[in-house]
């Protein structure tokens, strides 16, 4: 438009009286209004964007732009450049400022060369090898976080990353190019760094990368698959999974019904074993939110879901099983009775072996279920399978649990079941006495068996070399001929 327009007054300017009559054409010579008069010299555009034009060799935007980011993909070793004190260093972060409000101000879209180039400064800045965590002998250093030196620039790439990925100047047909599978698994891989603020920034930067690039979506679940797959199974430790989980949350309540069978896979192959490991309490309200996420969508799944709590129940981690107890409680708040009854016989027989626990915080915490009113009605419509299972564990707790505590709530909960069904509570009374009588007479014929073994023994000592104490039996050294 520019040439046109300085076209046009290049063919005007002869009949224009304004210079001398004999003198050269000006350079920049008054042009014309509206109405026909001639303008004031103010009036004319900018010296500076009709320079960038009419100079050949002028830079033009895409040019500045693609000079800027050209400094910002130079790398500084924050160790030897101690920080901030170099003025290279707080150069290419003033660059870096510069370039985020360039994006975020922009109105004409980014070409092709400028979303490459962007993509580019990205990776060099961004994906690195994080060094190998040095733990000294004995006590760790788990509730120090480690904040990398070189978020002095790292913030700002960050920064702009995320203004890149939500402009909407940036064309995301050219930007999915160059953002490809590669470029999302290496980020996903930062997600293991030390640096908390930097875990942060990458969970925004995944969840807004999902949102906009809709062709990658099945790449991005499929690679977060692989990552939990990768801690539970071999490395046992991750920094980033409460992370991911979080930007889970959010995919798994955007999910239509009915649920995909790859949505359903997922919930059983990759969230489910992440109970396995020993620093679940790390991520729990995280991975508990997109269980509970399921079963909203599909209330069928309850019983996946229980199944696999109890395939990865903790057996001698007493803190870890009263996180699982207190998922397990979320979980049946959102159970309808239908999909209660298929699973509440090793459910109980599990929470019958908690309230015997040693640990009283485990029993108190098992017996703090019957508190919730949901929970409560499911049992008393199904405690005529309920009741038989756990009375042993109730009876047990009153007569031999050291805990004065836990002594109070069962004898309550006891109560309970007395005002709900007496003749269905004296019938499991009976059978547990019954039971005990039988158990005691066999342990009682254990023991003599036992007395009469060590009295045998007494009599007949063996001494010596046992393996020499029984003499071999003669055999002939030649085999019998056939006749």
């Amino acid at each position: 438009m520019w040439k046109q327009f300085l076209g046009k007054i290049s063919r005007k300017s002869p009949k224009s009286g304004s210079g001398g009559g004999g003198s050269p054409p000006q350079k920049s010579p008054p042009s014309r209004g509206a109405n026909g008069a001639e303008a004031e010299p103010r009036a004319s555009p900018p010296p500076q964007a009709s320079a960038v034009t009419a100079a050949p060799g002028a830079e033009t935007r895409e040019d500045v732009f693609l000079r800027k980011l050209n400094v910002c993909c130079v790398l500084f070793d924050f160790a030897v450049e101690r920080g901030r004190d170099s003025p290279e260093v707080e150069r290419k972060r003033q660059v870096l400022v510069s370039l985020v409000d360039c994006v975020s101000a922009a109105e004409e879209p980014l070409t092709e060369a400028m979303i490459s180039a962007c993509v580019r400064m990205f990776a060099i800045n961004l994906f690195r090898v994080f060094p190998p965590k040095i733990r000294s002998g004995g006590a760790t250093d788990e509730d120090e976080p480690f904040f990398d030196p070189s978020w002095y620039h790292l913030q700002v790439v960050y920064e702009m990353l995320l203004r890149f990925v939500m402009s909407p100047v940036v064309d995301v047909k050219i930007a999915r190019k160059y953002m490809d599978n590669s470029f999302i698994s290496r980020l996903l891989d930062l997600f293991d760094s030390d640096d908390p603020r930097e875990r942060e920034c990458v969970k925004t930067v995944l969840h807004r990368v999902y949102g906009k690039f809709m062709g990658n979506r099945p790449f991005i679940r499929k690679a977060v698959s692989n990552i939990f797959y990768r801690f539970v199974f071999e490395t046992d430790h991750h920094n980033g999974i409460a992370e991911l989980l979080e930007v889970f949350g959010s995919v798994i309540s955007g999910f239509a019904k009915p649920l995909k069978e790859e949505h359903k896979l997922f919930l059983w192959k990759a969230l489910i074993p992440l109970h396995k490991p020993k620093t679940v309490g790390m991520y729990l309200p995280q991975l508990t939110y997109c269980i509970t996420q399921y079963i909203e969508k599909e209330p069928k799944l309850t019983g996946t879901v229980i199944r696999g709590l109890l395939k990865y129940w903790p057996v001698t981690n007493s803190q870890k099983e009263m996180m699982f107890l207190g998922e397990l409680e979320e979980v049946l708040e959102l159970t309808e009775m239908a999909d209660f009854q298929k699973c509440m016989v090793p459910l109980f027989r599990r929470i019958a072996q908690c309230l015997n626990s040693s640990h009283f915080q485990v029993a108190e915490r098992a017996l703090f279920l019957w508190n919730n009113e949901h929970l409560f009605n499911l049992i008393s419509q199904n405690r005529q399978v309920i009741l038989p299972i756990i009375y042993p564990a109730l009876e047990r707790n009153t007569r031999w649990h050291w805990n004065q505590s836990v002594l109070n709530v069962t004898m309550n909960v006891r109560k309970m079941f007395f005002e709900m069904d007496e003749r269905l509570l004296l019938a499991c009374q009976t059978n547990f006495q019954e039971e005990e009588k039988a158990r005691a007479a066999s342990e009682e014929r254990r023991r003599l068996v036992w007395e009469h073994l060590e009295r045998n023994a007494a009599f007949h000592p063996v001494t010596g070399d046992i393996g020499f104490a029984v003499l071999p039996t003669s055999a002939p050294l030649v085999a019998p001929t056939m006749t």
